[in-house]
């Protein structure tokens, strides 16, 4: 069978790439050799934010004398319960695309898809029959899994990654996540929630290391004042599992230490799935692991594009999502422009929540921008009060000569939704002083932007 377009991989890179194609007047075919919508759908962004909000309202619960609210017998958390909801969210997701499919008459081609010479595309399903089928363009959305370290193999069992946490058996009562970005620092939170004794492992100074150093401290000090531990500057040099208990051997500063836990969670980032995709006998160029794609998402070889994680930016689904808008709009003839990767925004779902979007502070400094800081506590803010959520801040960074928005950086309740306001604003070219004048609703978390963005220029009123 013969399509305008292909894509294979149905994360949100892919199947938002084929409903656009569809949109555009394609015959559209989607290649996915398990659930629609990816790992984001299924093993990631959706079924992870179901347990962290089950953590939260457990959370809430176990303090409610805090808001005036009596409940009577014990709270415990149901592990299980947690995890049959998380899973129950993930799947009504995936049916949610596949009724989109069928709305915008989009062909899933179950199988795993392989890139042939001739604009080709070969699939092989469950049974192990092949299949081939022809598309003017093919769209490789192939997205990505846990990174293994040589030290650190996965066993499912004991030694884990992602999709295992989201899925165990039974709550363990103690764990060692190694690695703090955004999926360890959201795993290490719902765990230590939930009443497991976690132990976080870093190995650079500062844990959710991307972000700006302020930031990092604070959600540092909010981690250890939950009762989790925190060890920054370490590596795990092995992991002894013979025993009941896995033995983590964690090289300090201070020297060795070792740390017994029933679950070690290897969070030390992604790899790309390149493998057996046929790259190298069709000649699609790639450098260190990753697909080379110009403005538009085109590889070196004509009708062949690649889009998300297996291409160099941002491994983050929003990303992909417009990469694959970018890409097939551009097929289509249409005048687009190349997706601004200094203004993607990026959020991680912990207690308190971090977003944060352009330069850090340390990063403008050293790009030579002169400089106007401003911040606002979330122990200032009327609403962060009367929620019981004091923990956080707004932090805002303006070029002081020309008044550009360089960067903005939250942590703290809700500041997930509010970070959509900065990039917008940055989008428009929004001046610092439009910002003020702008009537933020009373009372808001959101009102913290605008008093960060006043402090900046020594207007700030409530601080």
């Amino acid at each position: 069978m013969n399509y305008d377009v292909i894509v294979i991989g149905s994360g949100p890179g892919g199947y938002v790439a084929a409903i656009r194609a569809s949109q555009l007047g394609f015959k559209v075919g989607v290649v996915e050799r398990s659930e629609l919508g990816g790992i984001c759908l299924n093993w990631g962004c959706i079924p992870t934010k179901a347990l962290l909000k089950s953590a939260q309202v457990f959370e809430y619960v176990a303090h409610a004398a805090d808001y005036g609210v009596s409940v009577s017998g014990n709270v415990s958390a149901d592990f299980e319960g947690m995890v049959k909801r998380s899973r129950g969210v993930a799947d009504g997701m995936s049916k949610g695309i596949q009724f989109l499919f069928k709305k915008n008459k989009i062909d899933h081609i179950a199988g795993t898809g392989k890139l042939l010479p001739g604009k080709t595309v070969e699939v092989t399903d469950a049974d192990g029959k092949k299949s081939s089928f022809q598309a003017a363009h093919i769209i490789l959305a192939t997205g990505a899994r846990s990174r293994e370290l040589p030290n650190l193999k996965q066993d499912g069992k004991k030694i884990i990654g992602y999709r295992e946490a989201m899925t165990l058996p039974k709550q363990p009562k103690s764990m060692v996540v190694v690695g703090s970005g955004a999926i360890g620092s959201e795993f290490a939170y719902f765990y230590n929630a939930v009443g497991t004794q976690v132990t976080l492992v870093e190995f650079m100074p500062n844990i959710v290391p991307v972000e700006d150093e302020e930031v990092s401290k604070q959600l540092e000090r909010s981690f250890k004042k939950a009762g989790m531990k925190v060890m920054t500057s370490s590596t795990v040099e092995s992991v002894d599992t013979s025993g009941d208990l896995c033995k983590v051997t964690v090289k300090t500063k201070k020297g060795e230490e070792i740390i017994e836990a029933e679950i070690v969670l290897s969070a030390v980032g992604i790899a790309t799935n390149l493998e057996g995709l046929g790259l190298e006998e069709t000649g699609v160029k790639t450098e260190k692991g990753k697909v080379d794609v110009d403005e538009f998402y085109r590889t070196n070889v004509e009708g062949v594009y690649a889009i998300g994680d297996i291409v160099h930016g941002p491994a983050l689904a929003h990303v992909a999502s417009h990469e694959g808008i970018i890409c097939v709009e551009k097929i289509a003839g249409k005048h687009v422009e190349p997706l601004d990767y200094g203004n993607i925004p990026g959020c991680t779902y912990t207690h308190p929540e971090i977003a944060s979007v352009g330069m850090t502070e340390k990063a403008a400094r050293e790009a030579g921008y002169e400089i106007k800081v401003g911040k606002f506590p979330y122990s200032a803010s009327g609403k962060a009060s009367a929620a019981g959520s004091k923990d956080g801040f707004v932090k805002v960074i303006f070029d002081a000569k020309y008044g550009e928005w360089l960067g903005a950086h939250l942590i703290g309740d809700n500041v997930t939704e509010m970070i959509a306001e900065v990039v917008v604003a940055r989008k428009l070219e929004t001046t610092g002083e439009e910002i003020i004048k702008a009537v933020h609703p009373h009372p808001t978390m959101s009102e913290a932007i605008m008093e960060a963005v006043a402090a900046a220029y020594d207007e700030v009123i409530h601080l």
